[in-house]
């Protein structure tokens, strides 16, 4: 790791003096760390990852716009990974907080393609009462009542993350419940 950051900080130097080989090296040898990292911000954020490409390009953009506010002096990953956060951040932001579902954990109970027995909303509401308060709280409030994350958060005064958890354990153990019933 710190051979890699050691790398990079010398090529940016390079790169800062006009080796545009050094540069384009550079920008070569952090791509698919960025990419890496995009991925998993995304994932972490309940965000499809396949956004990740765009996120990449915003962080590559911005660093060769901003290069010149790097201090040479300094190591380069620090700066090159706050970029990466607020450009991830950003990102995130300009999605809003919208909660993912993989629509797959629900391809026995969807309409259509039901096996040929399905449960019927009393059977869902009785598994959905066996659930813990939490997270029976929030299904109501964001599956039923509509509600977004925000409002949800700020009902039961949660953290959005915290909601989102919730939410995620709740579905997961209701999927669960439902498909060994």
């Amino acid at each position: 790791m710190r051979e890699r950051e050691d790398e990079w900080t010398g090529l940016m130097r390079s790169a800062m003096a006009g080796d545009d080989a050094a540069y384009h090296r550079l920008l070569k040898a952090v791509t698919p760390v960025l990419r890496a990292a995009a991925r998993r911000g995304l994932a972490r954020a309940g965000q499809p990852v396949d956004q990740s490409e765009d996120i990449v390009q915003d962080i590559l953009l911005a660093v060769h716009l901003k290069r010149h506010t790097w201090d040479s002096e300094a190591p380069f990953a620090p700066w090159l990974f706050a970029i990466a956060r607020n450009k991830l951040i950003d990102a995130l932001r300009k999605r809003g907080r919208r909660v993912f579902v993989n629509i797959d954990d629900f391809t026995e109970i969807l309409p259509g393609e039901a096996p040929e027995e399905t449960a019927s909303a009393t059977e869902v509401t009785a598994q959905l009462n066996t659930l813990p308060q939490r997270q029976r709280d929030v299904l109501q409030s964001i599956a039923v009542d509509s509600s977004s994350i925000k409002d949800t958060a700020a009902k039961f005064s949660m953290s959005e993350g915290a909601v989102r958890v919730a939410l995620h354990r709740g579905l997961a153990a209701l999927t669960a419940k439902l498909r060994d019933h």
